[in-house]
């Protein structure tokens, strides 16, 4: 599997291999348990190597005065830190291809959907398949580009501008205006519009449009100002305006142990009823690149209602569109199997574009 993962750099000491190898057990055995692991657990269920408990416990302490791992409460066995399960992901985690049952189940119930359709249901597969609770980001269209606008005259006093933009999407506004104009004015200004917006990318004219336009002609000033003045919905960064997310899956977290407590669950319910704070949150770590997953684990999520849990986040693109998938759960998430499902789902999508 090609893929691409983007996180921090350590500036700590490599790990030897017998370090590797007791901190690839503690986290695949945490994950599968949720349970504190002993230095006798290992000696006896894993397979990957053999070495006594004396020799493990030893090797432990290592690894927890590094602070890949710790020592809650009075449990004899230890849990994964966040910088135990950062170096688990970069460097001792098998990503193997999604299982052909799951690419199935994903590619069988959203090829035949329509585009809307395709991602509310990619939402709750992927809520369903992980266990956690899945993000379906709708496309922003920022790095798509403008063709052309048109002004075109409806009556004496409404006017109909027309953007046309690459992937074959058209915006359209309705004005109303007092500005006695006639169709060479219209045309001129049609003409020096163009001139300063086709090929340019709708992040680009968000950013600059309004300086663009200022050098603009005296006579133009009033149709100038009213083109101006419709680019937040000529040039909105999204599909639809309605709606910015799908998440499904809130129901799947709370059958994770460590979100049982009465203030687990009343974050979970706080993170499903703020859909600004998960946009929030994709708009951050938004910097993939195509085909590439990112992994946020704790305390890297920046807010502090999320240190308990880990974000895997991929990317998709319909139309020219780009949109932003991830799947919300628990540090102890098998994250081998999220990355594979999360980047198989991105590609699917971008294939029904």
């Amino acid at each position: 599997m090609n893929t691409e993962y983007i996180h921090r750099n350590s500036n700590d000491r490599d790990l030897n291999e017998r370090e590797k190898s007791v901190l690839r057990s503690i986290v695949q055995s945490y994950i599968l348990t949720a349970s504190p692991v002993g230095s006798r657990f290992l000696s006896k269920t894993s397979e990957e190597f053999t070495l006594s408990p004396a020799t493990i416990r030893n090797v432990m302490a290592d690894l927890e005065d590094l602070n890949f791992i710790s020592h809650p409460h009075t449990s004899a066995g230890r849990v994964p830190t966040d910088k135990g399960y950062r170096c688990y992901v970069d460097t001792l985690m098998d990503v193997r291809e999604l299982s052909e049952k799951d690419r199935h189940v994903v590619k069988d119930q959203l090829q035949a959907l329509s585009q809307d359709q395709a991602l509310k249901d990619a939402s709750r597969i992927l809520g369903a398949l992980s266990h956690c609770l899945a993000i379906v980001e709708l496309p922003q269209m920022l790095d798509i580009n403008v063709k052309k606008a048109h002004l075109v005259p409806l009556s004496s006093n409404r006017l109909l501008i027309v953007m046309e933009l690459d992937s074959n999407i058209v915006r359209t506004v309705t004005l109303e205006t007092d500005i006695v104009y006639d169709s060479a004015l219209l045309d001129h200004t049609t003409h020096f519009i163009n001139s300063r917006i086709s090929g340019k990318s709708i992040r680009f004219l968000r950013d600059h449009i309004v300086e663009m336009m200022m050098d603009g002609t005296s006579g133009q000033h009033s149709l100038l100002r009213l083109f101006i003045d419709s680019v937040d919905t000529l040039l909105s960064p999204h599909v639809s305006s309605d709606e910015k997310v799908h998440i499904a899956g809130a129901r799947h977290l709370l059958e994770y142990p460590e979100f049982d407590s009465p203030n687990q669950l009343k974050g979970v319910i706080e993170l499903v009823e703020n859909e600004d704070v998960i946009i929030h949150l994709l708009d951050h770590h938004d910097d993939l690149q195509q085909q590439s997953v990112k992994i946020v684990i704790g305390n890297e999520l920046r807010e502090e209602k999320l240190h308990e849990y880990s974000l895997v986040m991929g990317s998709y693109t319909m139309k020219g569109a780009h949109g932003s998938i991830g799947l919300i759960g628990p540090k102890r998430m098998n994250y081998a199997k999220m990355v594979s499902l999360v980047q198989y789902m991105g590609q699917v999508l971008s294939q029904s574009g």
